[in-house]
């Protein structure tokens, strides 16, 4: 059987801030038989000046984006946001322009790491270990926009040691929604002490999602409040014991 090979995007999210991600991607991704490609001249994919309004910036980044990633390979990224702005928004810019048909290309060849996994490498199980009570939130970019429901719960269920408890709300917004958080401070702190409630009303060990982003306000808010919960992506739970 050939080789299955993928670019790998790293969002700027993983990138500053968790890094540890990308690695643990590329680990299980290696784990499982997949020749991965990585470029560290290739970065961002503009979705935060195009929801902020930058439209001009957001197309002079994502032509970049396009090209660098139009190589024919899939592309896999540990961001169901990031993947879903690239699928849902990218034609608001591109439409009818000179990248209108590599645009396309793209949107159907770009996967978040756990679709990826479940429905083009037809796997549920990595073979990964985590001895550690663990509660998932569904974010909000992943579930409305990627349309990810599933495949986090089918490989969370089947890391060894792993114990799945669900949480009440798990698809309700942590509260980050990128510059939300910074114009309605107020309201977000809210939604990200309910998210949490509702986390630890579980007892787990553990958040796990498959956005960054939503860790991290999330993190944030369990410091300060020392809530002691950890927050971990999905990639670094698969990765563990591999």
């Amino acid at each position: 059987m050939e080789t299955k090979k993928v670019e790998l995007f790293v969002p700027c999210c993983v990138d500053r801030l968790y890094p540890q991600t990308a690695f643990s991607t590329i680990k299980v991704l290696e784990h499982l038989g997949v020749e991965v490609h990585y470029d560290p001249g290739r970065g961002c994919c503009g979705q935060t000046a195009f929801k902020n309004g930058y439209w001009d910036d957001a197309k002079e980044i994502g032509e970049k984006f396009i090209r660098d990633f139009g190589t024919g390979l899939p592309v896999v990224c540990p961001s169901a946001s990031c993947v879903g702005y690239v699928k849902n928004h990218y034609w608001k810019l591109f439409y009818n322009t000179g990248l209108h048909l590599e645009y396309r290309k793209l949107r159907e060849n770009i996967y978040e790491l756990t679709d990826f996994i479940v429905n083009v490498l037809r796997k549920v199980k990595v073979g990964g270990k985590f001895p550690h009570k663990v509660t998932y939130h569904s974010s909000c970019s992943a579930l409305r926009e990627y349309g990810l429901v599933e495949e986090p719960l089918l490989l969370l269920q089947n890391v060894e040691g792993l114990e799945l408890v669900p949480m009440q709300k798990a698809d309700q917004c942590c509260g980050f929604g990128g510059a939300f958080s910074f114009g309605f401070e107020p309201v977000s702190v809210a939604m990200t002490r309910q998210k949490v409630a509702n986390a630890l009303a579980t007892e787990a060990e553990y958040i796990v999602s498959t956005d960054c982003s939503c860790l991290a306000n999330m993190e944030a808010y369990i410091k300060k409040q020392k809530s002691g919960i950890g927050c971990l992506h999905i990639a670094d739970v698969l990765a563990s014991g591999l």
